[in-house]
Formats: C-alpha cells, structure tokens, sequence
C-alpha cells in the first residue's frame, strides 16, 4: 500500500521514499508518494527519480494493483533497486496548475448548477459537461461570476464523511454517471469558503490549491453541443 502525500499535503515538491516493487511493466512502487495518480479527469504527475548513482524521468503516474500508486519511467533506464531510498521531485509548474484548473472546475460548477457528465483537467484548461439542454444565456455573465469568487480569496480545506453520510446526502454529488470511490469506509470532501462564506462542497479525490485566488484569472473556452442534452464549457487559465 501507498502512502498518499500528495492527499495530506498538496504542495510537496519533493520527498524521500523507498522503493517497495517494481511492476511487471517497468513501473516503480513507493512506500509513499507526492505523486498524484491519473483519476477523476486529473493526468498523473510527472516529474523525477534519484538515487546515489543513478536517476531517472517519470512521464506520468498511475493506480496500480490494491492501493499501490505506480510511477511510470519516461525512458527504459534503470531502475533504483527494491529496498533503496530515492528522491522524488515533481514537474511542479505541471502540477501547480493542474491544482489551479482542478480548482476553478469547482467553482464552474457553483456558477452553472447543473449536473455534470464528465470532465477534465490540463496543464492550462478543462472542461466540465453539463445536463444542459438549452444553451448558456450570459457566457460574460458566467465568466464574470467565476472571476468573482476566484477574487474573493476564498480558502479550499478538505473534510472526510463516512460512505454512510454520503449516501444519506445525495445532493453532494454533482456527477451524474460517476460515484465518488466508496468502500474504504470515509470519502473525502473538498470545501471551498468558510462557515456563511462556503460556495461549495463536494467529494473530490484530486489536488487543489489553498486559497482561490491563487488560481489566478480565467477565461470561458468554447462551448460545444455533446448529443441532445450535454453541453461542454471549456474553462482556460490566464496564465
């Protein structure tokens, strides 16, 4: 099992760790990791490896078998021995604003309350689609509004509830195809603005920056019709 770091603090840029496995595929398996895996729309990081003698690049990370987290080699170098204390470093820039993507996808889906379809998150946009049947009336209005709360220095914590409170709580969830993961017991919920300042809430496994207004100004992208109901908002970084 994978220590996740990256879930206790978003902002490690780099950490030890020992090697626990390597995986049948040339990937390597830490005891515990910065490096957040591919899931919920968010790319796997990427980034370095480095020990006494030797290192090497990491094109991207992955879930791999159980509760293992799999840093996937850029190149077929060798790998640090199973047992030994490497460094890892993280594409920090690559992260970074993944963080602040992540983040502003959140407070597209305050601003426009509809169920979402799916999503995902680059290096300098996203996307959310929305259950939107009838096209957007303002997009300035809409585009203004994030802007807004991004402005307002809003602080984004996390929190944990258990399977049990989420299921009693369905209104949590705004996907509408996809559950939150369930199983471990408690789901981690991800909370932007405190007490009568709190905009949203909602279970997320990905990594977000602390305060909104890091994310920094952001624009409307296209907007494309995706079948009969779905509509796909592209959100892009200001950078």
């Amino acid at each position: 099992m994978t220590e996740l770091l990256f879930r206790q603090d978003a902002y490690l840029q780099d950490h030890d760790a020992t090697v626990t496995a390597h995986t049948s595929e040339g990937g390597v398996v830490l005891d515990g990791t910065i490096f957040y895996p591919t899931s919920g729309g968010q790319p796997g990081d990427s980034g370095r490896l480095s020990w006494p003698g030797g290192g090497i690049g990491i094109a991207t990370t992955v879930k791999g078998d159980g509760d293992d987290v799999v840093l996937v080699p850029s190149e077929p170098l060798a790998l640090p021995p199973v047992g030994s204390r490497v460094l890892q470093t993280l594409d920090w820039g690559r992260r970074h604003r993944h963080m602040r993507v992540h983040t502003a996808l959140h407070l597209l889906s305050v601003v426009i309350p509809l169920p979402v379809a799916g999503g995902s998150i680059g290096a300098e946009k996203g996307r959310l689609d929305f259950d939107m049947p009838e096209p957007l009336d303002d997009r300035d209005a809409i585009e203004a509004q994030i802007n807004d709360l991004i402005e307002r220095d809003l602080k984004v914590t996390d929190d944990w509830i258990t399977d049990e409170e989420l299921l009693a709580n369905p209104g949590l969830v705004k996907t509408m195809s996809v559950m939150p993961p369930m199983g471990a017991g408690r789901v981690r919920l991800v909370r932007i603005g405190e007490g009568a300042s709190q905009v949203d809430l909602q279970p997320c496994g990905g990594t977000h920056v602390a305060r909104t207004s890091e994310i920094g100004r952001v624009r409307l992208g296209k907007i494309e019709k995706k079948g009969k109901r779905n509509r796909r908002v592209n959100l892009l970084l200001e950078l």
